[in-house]
């Protein structure tokens, strides 16, 4: 044990014995040996180089400290006198001061806002405040319109926003694809059980198509259809003509009268060459809920109007034999697929269309469309929601305004009433109703 002791301390006076050599040793051959040259490199060359730059030792020594009985090597010292990181430490800084200087500037693409008061410059004169209200609770704070209508008569029961919906044209997004659908049906180039190849590998039906809004399905069926038929039925469902009967203030959409320079594929699947008001869903929608017969809409303003109301007749469609056939798709778009939203009772079924995208003529405009019917109950209606703004607007979340519209009337017995008027819940003030600003938005 002495030995050993004699031993460990000597080992160690002879450490700190190197260590003083070893650090002269360091200094004098970093004097005497020049730094190597470093290449040129700008601090944003590195930043897009993605390869961090290896350390580098000016000058480095090493101390092996061995057993003078047995030889063997008991300890080791390294000394390095410097290390650099990068070639300048100056561009370093800057790029750093830069970054701390530096802020996130947010562009907002949108030149619509998302939500604002669509009562504004609302007149309720002549109409249904049971199912006003229900429409204004739906709506809540977004920016859009909501239309309610009565499918066996075209007599029009609320306008939530009556600006928008009655001057309101835009692109119709994926709505176009109903109409679409009782084209290709009615000329046999498609049956709705007949899965059509899309790809090497996929493939669906007109149920699945509608449910889930396929472009490519609805690019293909326009295709096959050609411009001419896609013009005939656009025509016949009422497109770039006004839906109403004299409703002051309404304008009518427009129908391109030759293929958009994008393809009569999108066309038939985003609607392009098209411009819609919600008017025109309405009656569209209405027309399929009643099995054919497009009549006037007509927006009736005192009571004496309601009174002496009568429908009129627009035209008749021969589509009683094709509805069946696309309804299935549309309440699977409900149930399972794009307007979930809208489900709001598995025993009253609500049959759908969701549309999305952005505003072609108006890039700032992101648009969310849904048209819906029921097909319960005494009182059938049609519900017609367009939501426009930016972020967060979109087809699903106008299926989820109109399912709200469904359940607050559902709640209130609407639609197994006799009597679909008030008196079915406690009396209620117009004033909430209607926004109580002074002026309208511009």
């Amino acid at each position: 044990m002495g030995y050993l002791s004699s031993k460990n301390a000597s080992m160690r006076n002879v450490s700190k014995l190197a260590l003083p050599f070893a650090l002269l040793a360091a200094a004098s051959f970093a004097s005497a040996r020049p730094a190597p040259q470093s290449s040129t490199t700008t601090v944003s060359a590195k930043k897009h180089s993605g390869k961090r730059r290896p350390k580098r030792v000016v000058a480095s020594a090493r101390t092996r400290v061995t057993s003078r009985k047995t030889g063997r090597s008991v300890a080791l010292t390294t000394t390095q006198a410097g290390v650099i990181h990068s070639d300048s430490s100056t561009p370093l800084r800057v790029a750093v001061a830069r970054r701390r200087r530096g802020r996130r500037v947010y562009f907002n693409p949108w030149t619509e806002p998302t939500f604002a008061d669509s009562k504004v410059g609302d007149n309720l004169d002549g109409e249904d405040l049971v199912i006003r209200k229900a429409a204004v609770d739906a709506l809540g704070p977004y920016n859009g319109t909501v239309v309610v209508a009565d499918p066996q008569t075209g007599r029009i029961l609320t306008i939530v926003n009556q600006k928008l919906g009655l001057k309101g044209a835009f692109q119709p997004c994926s709505t176009v694809k109903v109409i679409v659908s009782l084209a290709s049906l009615s000329e046999n180039i498609v049956k709705p059980g007949t899965s059509v190849r899309l790809s090497r590998r996929s493939s669906t039906d007109m149920t699945q198509a509608l449910a889930l809004s396929n472009n490519l399905y609805f690019a293909k069926l326009g295709q096959e259809l050609g411009f001419d038929r896609v013009y005939k039925y656009a025509k016949l469902f009422g497109l770039g003509e006004k839906a109403g009967l004299d409703i002051p203030g309404e304008e009518a959409g427009y129908l391109a009268s030759e293929a958009p320079e994008t393809g009569v594929g999108m066309m038939t699947s985003f609607g392009d060459g098209i411009r819609l008001t919600p008017l025109e869903l309405a009656s569209i929608v209405a027309t399929i809920s009643n099995g054919g017969t497009m009549y006037y809409l007509q927006y009736p303003k005192s009571q004496e109007e309601i009174e002496h109301f009568v429908p009129k007749i627009k035209r008749t469609l021969d589509i009683a034999d094709l509805i069946p056939q696309i309804k299935p798709g549309m309440v699977g778009a409900v149930e399972y697929g794009t307007a979930r939203r809208a489900n709001y009772d598995p025993t009253d079924p609500v049959f759908g269309k969701t549309g999305t995208c952005t505003d072609t003529l108006q890039p700032g405009v992101h648009l969310g469309w849904f048209g819906s019917f029921n097909d319960t109950g005494k009182n059938k209606l049609v519900v017609v929601v367009l939501l426009t703004g930016g972020r967060g607007i979109s087809g699903p979340i106008a299926s989820g305004v109109a399912g709200n519209v469904y359940r607050y009337l559902s709640d209130a017995h609407y639609f197994n009433a006799e009597a679909a008027l008030p008196g079915l819940t406690e009396p209620m003030i117009p004033m909430s109703l209607v926004s109580m600003q002074n002026c309208c938005r511009h």
